[in-house]
């Protein structure tokens, strides 16, 4: 073989190697960053898998909600309306956080099918706006139409 040629392949060779490297430590450190939402359906049945990180979400069942009056502990259950699911959760809830209201729970499953949360969101509808926009969009209609009639 030709000394240029075998050069040639193992500089080649030697940068597939390198590449694959990167892209198996790329693709496993994503791995270890992945949280998969599951419905309450899913968890119940089983396909969500315990001990690892993932996020449910669905609606608060009204009637579920329990605090712990010395602690920020709080239970709930949240349902997909076909499947219901039990949440513990020890912080402070998103003011938006009520019953009958949607929330996404990132945390892990325990043993019992009990998501154990790290983090509750709490959801609004896509027609929700604060109040301080709302009043500066108000102010900003008001504004132009009064300029429009200055004429």
């Amino acid at each position: 073989m030709h000394p240029v040629r075998k050069k040639r392949i193992i500089a080649i060779s030697s940068i597939v190697v390198i590449l694959g490297l990167a892209l198996a430590l790329v693709m496993y450190a994503l791995q270890q960053n992945i949280n998969l939402f599951y419905s309450p359906t899913q968890i119940v049945n089983g396909e969500a898998p315990k001990d690892v990180m993932l996020r449910a979400g669905g609606m608060v069942v009204e009637g579920s909600v329990k605090r712990d009056n010395e602690t920020l502990s709080v239970s709930f259950e949240v349902t997909d309306f076909t499947e219901t699911v039990r949440i513990e959760y020890k912080g402070i809830l998103p003011d938006l956080f009520r019953e009958g209201q949607g929330i996404v729970a990132q945390g892990k499953l325990n043993a019992n099918g009990t998501m154990i949360a790290s983090e509750v969101l709490a959801k609004h509808d896509e027609e929700y706006m604060s109040p301080e926009i709302a009043e500066a969009l108000k102010q900003s209609e008001l504004n132009s139409t009064s300029s429009n009639t200055s004429y």
